[in-house]
């Protein structure tokens, strides 16, 4: 959405930088190549979150959009995703990784597990930087963003 209205290009952390085909993560190594790929180019929306690499991209950033959602509609949602497209690869997700109903378990847990600590180094990162910011809180919040963009 946000790259569309600004006509710049959407980087998928899950996509670009996490996952290869078939559910293979990455090395640690190749991760950080492929944030600094991104961040090399000149304009750029980066999705997703990778405290590892917070520094690298916001030292190039124009911006920072955090979206502060509640974790039942993050829930909620990777529920809904899974069933409604079990089977098939997101567009935001490296081939071969399909989304499977089998997988929710997991999913529901990494968010429950590292939700505390991810949420608190991003409101770190977020009242640490200087560059222009957004925390979005929910979704009617996003789509206000989104359209006054």
């Amino acid at each position: 959405m946000i790259g569309d209205r600004l006509g710049l290009p959407v980087y998928h952390m899950d996509k670009e930088v996490f996952w290869l085909p078939g559910w293979e993560e990455r090395s640690r190594a190749d991760q950080l190549d492929q944030v600094k790929r991104v961040v090399a180019e000149e304009a750029w929306v980066f999705e997703g979150n990778n405290s590892r690499t917070f520094d690298i991209r916001i030292a190039r950033a124009r911006m920072l959009i955090w979206l502060d959602l509640s974790i039942t509609l993050r829930l909620w949602r990777v529920t809904r995703r899974a069933i409604l497209q079990n089977g098939q690869t997101r567009p935001d997700m490296a081939e071969g990784c399909e989304e499977r109903i089998r997988m929710l378990p997991a999913f529901w847990a990494f968010i429950l597990r590292t939700n505390r600590d991810s949420r608190r180094k991003q409101k770190a990162l977020f009242e640490a930087v200087t560059l222009p910011k957004h925390r979005l809180t929910s979704a009617r919040a996003v789509n206000a963003f989104v359209a006054d963009l």
